[in-house]
């Protein structure tokens, strides 16, 4: 089962990929609440080297107020989560969560709508950067 979209962008470095990326995700109306380097943890915390990997919490705030009123214990899967990684030079993979395949275990067909719509502007997201 697919559980994400994605969206290679050719000829860009990381830092313009993830740029491009943060703006798009404002433009749909998402704010980032955590930023994770994967990369860089996993050096500090393993002594690994690893592709720049940096996984971006998004949320839009109305559509996670609609959720909570319909699910109290739905905090558990925000916020949605965004990837941006280098794999290969110049070459960056943007992948972004696919909330209706997420909620699908929770058998709500309100907060499927919801995720519906959420899905829709993160696909957005992708098709702009």
């Amino acid at each position: 089962m697919k559980y994400y979209h994605k969206r290679v962008l050719e000829n860009s470095t990381f830092k313009e990929a993830l740029d491009r990326t943060r703006e798009a995700l404002k433009q749909e109306g998402f704010g980032i609440l955590t930023e994770i380097d994967i990369s860089a943890t996993l050096k500090k915390k393993l002594g690994v080297d690893f592709n720049p990997y940096i996984i971006l919490g998004a949320c839009n705030p109305p559509f996670a107020y609609k959720a909570l009123q319909l699910e109290n214990k739905i905090g558990t899967m925000l916020p949605c989560n965004v990837i941006v990684q280098e794999i290969a030079p110049k070459r960056i993979e943007i992948a972004a969560i696919d909330p209706e395949v997420s909620m699908e275990t929770l058998k709500n067909d309100q907060l499927t709508e919801v995720a519906g719509e959420v899905n829709k502007r993160l696909q957005r997201v992708l098709v702009h950067l």
